[in-house]
């Protein structure tokens, strides 16, 4: 029982065989899948694809590589999007040193807007980081951490559930000390397919080091597909290859990952009981 909580399965990549792909996820075991938005526009798809798939819920929210189309509106639209039944977290939002698509002071604005919005609704977050030349420590793990640092403390006596469960940091490819001190606001870490690269013993020491209660397990298909399938599109049903690599990291069954992971998202996205 696997659950992929990150895949991009609105874009068009996936416009030619989308239900063929949702096929295969369902045939490893894959329950449920996260959409998360990266643009207004993109979290209407997201939206859509969950009302027509049981299995599939979605995050609203506007990505830092977006944040040059931020406007007067956007929030608006958001909120508005955000009271679809099947929309479970606010995302994907954060900050994003590398491609520098948006000043940094413009990104944290809009990161703490979409912040302020997901406290308002009662929504864990989504978050992006990447560091310039994808570093693992520097000022973009750290401007982060601090805003969600305040962030937590910012909620009140109405937000202990949202404080218990505040979010994922997606993807991450930061330090061991960001993830710890992510764990300790109770964010999730989020492992995707770079840990199954052989090139990547950094990030399979750190996965080593964070307890399996905190990790969630996600795709980001199209992009970052694990080995074998290192440069080709990647797809929700490859979320077994992270699985069983964790599994070796830690020494535990695919199905003890499985299993904690599943529970994890669960108990994050509060999308209810698996059959």
């Amino acid at each position: 029982m696997l659950t992929d909580t990150h895949c991009h399965l609105d874009f068009q990549l996936f416009d030619q065989d989308r239900a063929a792909v949702i096929e295969r996820a369902k045939q490893v075991g894959v329950k449920r899948m996260l959409i998360p938005g990266i643009s207004v526009s993109s979290s209407s798809a997201a939206i859509k694809l969950a009302e027509e798939h049981s299995m599939m819920f979605a995050a609203v929210g506007v990505h830092p590589n977006e944040s040059m189309t931020w406007n007067n509106s956007s929030i608006l639209a958001l909120r508005e999007l955000s009271v679809n039944i099947n929309v479970v977290a606010i995302g994907e939002i954060g900050l994003d040193y590398y491609w520098e698509a948006a000043p940094s002071d413009h990104q944290q604005h809009i990161f703490r807007e979409q912040l302020d919005l997901a406290a308002e609704l009662g929504l864990p977050v989504v978050i992006h980081l990447r560091e310039k030349e994808d570093a693992d420590h520097g000022p973009c793990s750290e401007d982060a951490i601090e805003i969600l640092k305040d962030w937590v403390a910012s909620l009140g006596s109405q937000g202990d559930a949202l404080r218990k469960y505040p979010g994922v940091l997606h993807s991450f490819s930061s330090s061991v000390e960001i993830a710890e001190r992510a764990i300790a606001l109770n964010f999730f870490i989020g492992v995707t397919g770079p840990i199954t690269f052989k090139n990547a013993k950094k990030k399979q020491e750190m996965i080593a080091e964070l307890p399996l209660e905190s990790l969630l397990i996600e795709t980001d298909a199209p992009y970052l597909a694990p080995h074998p399938y290192r440069g080709k599109r990647n797809e929700p049903s490859y979320v077994r290859e992270i699985a069983d690599k964790i599994g070796q990291i830690k020494t535990s069954s695919q199905d003890d990952v499985a299993a904690i992971t599943t529970s994890n998202a669960a108990s994050l996205f509060s999308w209810g009981e698996i059959h």
